[in-house]
C-alpha cells in the first residue's frame, strides 16, 4: 500500500513539475515579449497565477516534504 502510494505520489510530483517548469518558461518568454513590444501572453499568465501556478509550487513543496518523510519515516523502521 506504501509503495502504490508513493509511486502515485512521485508520479504526480513529476507532472507538477513540469507545469512548474512550463509556467516559469511561458514567465520568462512573455516578460521578454512584453520589454520588446511583442505580446506574448504574460497579461494571461498573470490571470492563471493565482488559481494554477501558485497552488502548483505549493503542491510541489508540500508532496516533496511528504515523500521525504515517509522515506526517512520507512528507513527509520527499517534499520530496528
Amino acid at each position: 500500500m506504501k509503495d502504490k502510494f508513493l509511486n502515485w505520489l512521485n508520479f504526480i510530483l513529476i507532472a507538477d513539475v513540469f507545469l512548474v517548469l512550463f509556467g516559469f518558461a511561458w514567465l520568462a518568454v512573455a516578460a521578454l515579449g512584453q520589454a520588446t513590444g511583442v505580446p506574448l501572453g504574460l497579461d494571461l499568465w498573470y490571470k492563471l497565477w493565482q488559481p494554477v501556478f501558485n497552488p502548483a509550487i505549493g503542491i510541489l513543496m508540500a508532496g516533496a516534504l511528504i515523500s521525504g518523510i515517509i522515506s526517512w519515516v520507512s528507513r527509520k523502521f527499517q534499520k530496528s
